[in-house]
């Protein structure tokens, strides 16, 4: 799994960084996502997928290596 973001429209939820704290990370400054992991490890899908579900702003993409 690759994991990307479009930082440029994120909203600052911090879903994903709650959803997937391994992957993502909020920003403390700007409030916007942090990209920690773009490849993350297979235990970790799941999240990435419930976290893509969950942004508001749907700026998160994943493709399937």
């Amino acid at each position: 799994m690759k994991v990307a973001v479009d930082i440029s429209l994120c909203i600052g939820s911090g879903m994903c960084a709650l959803t997937a704290p391994a992957v993502f990370d909020q920003d403390p400054d700007e409030a916007i996502v942090v990209l920690r992991d773009p490849a993350p490890p297979a235990e970790q899908h799941e999240a990435v997928r419930e976290a893509v579900l969950r942004c508001p702003a749907a700026v998160i993409s994943v493709t399937d290596d």
